[in-house]
């Protein structure tokens, strides 16, 4: 298959309404997302830097969850949210103990 006949078809979960500790939960997963990504770049030897610079490793969004720009903290979310909702559209069941 090349890649210009891919067509996603992601799982529908706009019917999925998750209570309020689940949309705490995907906070808390999406800050967590973060941490792992900068984690796993600065373990890769990149730093932050004001512009993205893939031949020096520099990096404008290795900074803490708080100092991210909007639309970072919005995608980090986004895929957080969705990925709870595929969770219990799957028939899966989340619950604090």
């Amino acid at each position: 298959m090349k890649t210009y006949d891919y067509e996603p078809h992601p799982v529908d979960t706009s019917d999925v309404k998750l209570p309020s500790e689940l949309l705490e939960l995907s906070e808390m997963l999406a800050r967590n997302v973060h941490e792992n990504w900068a984690l796993g770049r600065i373990g890769e030897g990149w730093t932050f830097g004001p512009h993205r610079d893939d031949d020096r490793k520099r990096h404008p969004c290795l900074v803490g969850f708080e100092a991210l720009p909007e639309a970072e903290r919005e995608y980090d979310y986004r895929t957080a949210l969705e990925t709870i909702r595929f969770i219990v559209k799957s028939g899966f069941e989340i619950r604090r103990v």
